[in-house]
């Protein structure tokens, strides 16, 4: 199983969120790399990077501090937020980005998903509330299941799918491994558990289910879960 740390950037600084609320954003370092340099020296592979205030503005706003984690890291990184088009891609693609998160645009034109799995390094975030598919920066609910959009993407090429469950997310109130293992059943693609992970419960749970990996975000920032006892379990699995 593979997990991936988060860094979520919100005017340049890393930040977590409670249920993708803005304003309800805590400040956990000005100097995001350093915190993607910690993860490399934990033992991670990969980091989840978020542009928050793109994924509202629908274009690339977190750029500077993007850079300077690929500059100061080996890291294999994953970005989301804010990608409605193929310049974005292309573009983060040069920078160094091994693979790009589409989200809103996969309910919006997932025709244009398709495109772009055919060329590029792409996953599919689906964000659910009660289910159903969140987007616009989780601010607007869509009236299609996440489970439909998962199929809609089962032959498309995508590499992965990253599911989070809205309502848990920022909470630590655990995985919503159910909703996770519905995801991995309609595309039959590997899928990425996010949202709520609290402990080494949630790791040990998510092993059992045969669940392909996991985003960690507030657990480490608070503490709740050791990333290097982690890594372990992930590695043994």
């Amino acid at each position: 199983m593979t997990i991936l740390p988060a860094i979520d950037l919100k005017d340049g600084k890393a930040v977590r969120l409670s249920k993708g609320l803005m304003d309800s954003a805590k400040i956990y370092s000005d100097e995001p790399w350093q915190v993607a340099r910690h993860f490399e020296e934990l033992g991670s592979e990969w980091v989840h990077l978020v542009d928050l205030n793109g994924a509202f503005a629908g274009e690339p706003q977190n750029l500077e501090q993007i850079k300077k984690i690929r500059e100061h890291t080996d890291l294999m990184l994953e970005l989301g937020g804010g990608i409605r088009d193929e310049e974005t891609i292309r573009m983060y693609l040069d920078l160094g980005i091994d693979r790009l998160i589409l989200g809103s645009v996969a309910v919006k034109d997932p025709d244009f998903v398709r495109a772009m799995a055919a060329k590029y390094p792409i996953v599919v975030g689906i964000d659910a509330i009660d289910g159903m598919v969140a987007v616009e920066g989780w601010a607007e609910t869509s009236d299609m299941k996440a489970t439909d959009l998962a199929k809609a993407f089962a032959d498309a090429g995508v590499q992965a799918i990253i599911c989070t469950d809205v309502g848990r997310d920022g909470m630590m109130t655990g995985l919503n491994i159910d909703f996770t293992l519905a995801i991995k059943e309609a595309s039959g693609l590997e899928t990425i558990a996010s949202g709520g992970l609290r402990d080494m419960d949630d790791i040990h749970a998510l092993l059992s289910a045969g669940i392909d990996g996991t985003i960690v975000g507030k657990a480490f920032y608070e503490g709740t879960l050791d990333l290097t006892e982690a890594f372990k379990a992930a590695h043994a699995g």
